[in-house]
């Protein structure tokens, strides 16, 4: 078995596009190795700002030989009346390059036995190596030179080695070779032998190829700063990553800021901090407090800091100053001092400004819950937008609110709900903890789903218009995560009556949060059970469907499948008739209508679950011994009745007919 290690060096490449490109490139290795039958044990990718590499461990030296059979011409074509070989037998025998007497004719076709040799690997990865590279996709793509071929930017080295032999390969202009180059500011021209020493001889230069082994050390060092300062930091995945692709040798050093700009929103310092600068803010350990320091990645190697920190402090500086700014200027009027101003801001083409549409949700959310706080949390939840300081970080919108509510002297929990109306931010975050927020929220967001769907601009598969799948999933999270008795088909009607349009979308609304509600769920339940159990309309209680959901989750008795669905079957549509238990002809009749009569709803689904199956037997000896189809009318549609009472009961529930047990 053999190692082989492709390494391509290239000018700093855009962190967005590196885990895009390890993704591919261990795609399109794989995929070539399957197709050409090369075994291998594991193909790892790893991948700096300078360098994609990719080892394969456990490679095959060769394809597998192969014994193939082939189909040739008609036998009477290949072989004339004298059973000899004509001239296209001939030359179908010397094509695949076998004796004349080893061909075989079956099904009135010649036919012969060819062994095929096995491709050597290296010839392999000769052929297909620059093809894999050259299928590589990404953003900007683009001609380098006078080079043809596009790529996210220009080709400085090869490097392609199968154990200690060099596999000559061409990437668009570079020839390979077994020479690589280390950190920009270390060791160049490094010769690499064989596959088993480029890592380390790469780390001694000061490049940590492999990504999980540098995002570890980012980790590593600046925990270590923080606890110096008995600090802790809280980095998201995503600035991790974008950290961990933008150095090779990763560095931490501390720097500081004035503690004036403590006094802004934490939130807003953050944010300057990680989304702009890609630094590690510092907290308090005892409180969670922000303190004035921060942690920045840098690629560097030595231990003169003092210029990176200056040059840190004046980036931040600049960007904070303006916030200051734009906080003091924002807050000589309160909060609601801007409701005005969302007059002037498009909330969508044809549904009115975002004033209009926050007196929309002031209705709706006095609909789910008058008190007064929610009604203010609605008055003020959207003032913040038409802030200086929203305008320059519309991804705070809702934080600065709440910063700005409280500078006001609003209550907290009006403050609180300002914030998390907004939440959950995505799929993962947390949904608003206090009943402010989430009945605007619920409130926002419903708004903002009908007015879409009234303007005719439902979601595709490519397109999502104001974000209207994350909405629906935020109130779909919220009502179910706090039990909130909500009849979200009442509330839809309500959105749909306020909005400037008339529009006959209740029904794909419906439909639509059916279908984000199944697919919410469908990780941790049946999609069947899931399916089988919207046949009551969900959107007149989603925690209510879910109990039922659990419910049938449990459920594991075929006889109960089976009875409801032959009810189900005989009833094709509800019988209205009362049931006249002097009709009854036989016992079997009067126990189960006896039996059903127990059968009552108490709020519990598991309870009743059970006690539909208790009604088995009585249904079970009610078709054994009774003619439904009776003869008589009266008797016949009072049997109707009683079984459609029956199928009532198992309703309840959910749709058997989509069960399988």
């Amino acid at each position: 078995m053999s190692k082989y290690l492709l390494e391509i060096g290239v000018e700093e490449l855009p962190y967005k596009f590196i885990p895009m490109a390890i993704t591919q490139l261990e795609a399109g290795f794989k995929s070539f190795l399957n197709e050409n039958n090369v075994g291998y044990d594991n193909i790892k990718v790893m991948a700096t700002p300078r360098r994609l590499a990719v080892i394969i461990e456990g490679l095959a030296n060769s394809q597998p030989d192969l014994e193939k059979t082939v189909k040739g011409p008609i036998a009477n074509v290949a072989y004339d009346e004298n059973k000899n070989l004509t001239k296209a037998g001939e030359g179908f025998a010397k094509k695949n390059g076998v004796e004349p007497k080893d061909l075989y004719i079956e099904d009135n076709y010649v036919y012969a036995k060819i062994s095929v040799k096995g491709k050597d690997t290296k010839e392999l990865l000769k052929e297909n190596v620059p093809v894999i590279f050259s299928k590589l996709q990404g953003p900007h793509f683009m001609r380098w030179g006078a080079n043809d071929v596009k790529f996210s930017r220009p080709i400085r080295w090869v490097l392609s080695i199968l154990d200690g032999e060099e596999v000559k390969i061409r990437i668009i202009d570079k020839d390979s070779s077994n020479i690589t180059n280390g950190h920009r500011f270390s060791t160049q021209n490094i010769v690499i032998n064989n596959p088993d020493e480029y890592v380390d001889k790469l780390r001694d230069a000061y490049v940590i190829v492999d990504q999980e082994e540098r995002k570890n050390k980012i980790l590593e060092i600046t925990n270590k700063e923080a606890e110096k300062l008995n600090a802790v930091t809280k980095i998201s995945d995503d600035l991790l990553e974008e950290v961990t692709f933008i150095v090779e040798y990763p560095v931490a050093v501390v720097c500081n800021f004035d503690e004036e700009f403590l006094t802004i929103p934490q939130e807003v310092a953050v944010t300057v901090m990680e989304t702009h600068q890609r630094y590690f803010a510092l907290y308090k350990k005892e409180d969670g407090k922000l303190i004035n320091k921060f942690v920045t990645i840098t690629n560097y190697i030595g231990n003169e800091f003092e210029n990176i920190k200056a040059g840190n402090l004046r980036v931040i500086k600049a960007r904070l100053d303006d916030a200051v700014f734009f906080f003091n200027e924002d807050t000589k009027k309160p909060l609601a001092g801007y409701v005005e101003n969302l007059k002037g801001m498009t909330f969508q083409k044809g549904m009115g400004s975002v004033y209009d549409k926050t007196q929309r949700i002031i209705k709706l959310a006095g609909k789910i819950n008058p008190s007064e706080s929610v009604k203010r949390t609605a008055e003020l939840c959207k003032a913040d937008l038409a802030t200086s300081l929203v305008f320059e970080f519309t991804e705070l919108q809702g934080f600065i609110g709440a910063d700005y509510a409280r500078v006001a002297g609003e209550k907290p929990e009006v403050c609180e709900g300002i914030k998390e109306h907004y939440f959950p931010l995505n799929a993962e975050s947390e949904t608003a903890k206090g009943v402010e927020g989430q009945v605007v929220g619920i409130a926002d967001k419903i708004d903002t789903i009908c007015a879409v769907f009234a303007a005719g601009k439902k979601p595709t598969g490519s397109s999502d218009p104001l974000g209207v799948r994350r909405a629906a999933l935020g109130i779909i999270k919220t009502v179910l995560e706090h039990g909130l008795k909500l009849d979200l088909s009442k509330l839809i009607d309500e959105a749909l009556a306020l909005l400037p349009v008339n529009a006959d979308v209740k029904s794909d609304i419906e439909e639509f949060f059916v279908q984000r509600l199944i697919i919410f769920l469908s990780d941790t339940y049946k999609k069947e059970v899931l399916e089988a159990c919207a046949g009551i309309n969900p959107c007149h209680d989603l925690c209510d469907y879910l109990e039922r959901v659990k419910a049938v989750s449990t459920l594991n008795d075929t006889k109960l499948v089976e009875n409801a669905n032959r009810v189900l079957r005989i009833l094709k549509e509800s019988v209205n008739t009362g049931i006249n238990e002097a009709l009854f002809s036989y016992d079997a009749e009067k126990n189960l209508y006896k039996e059903m009569q127990k059968v009552l709803f108490n709020g519990n689904y598991s309870d009743y679950l059970k006690a539909l199956s208790g009604l088995n037997s009585a249904v079970t000896k009610f078709f054994e011994d009774v003619l439904v189809m009776d003869n008589d009318e009266k008797i016949k549609n009072n049997r109707l009745a009683l079984l459609s009472e029956l199928k009532n009961k198992y309703i309840i529930l959910t749709d058997f007919s989509k069960i399988g047990v």
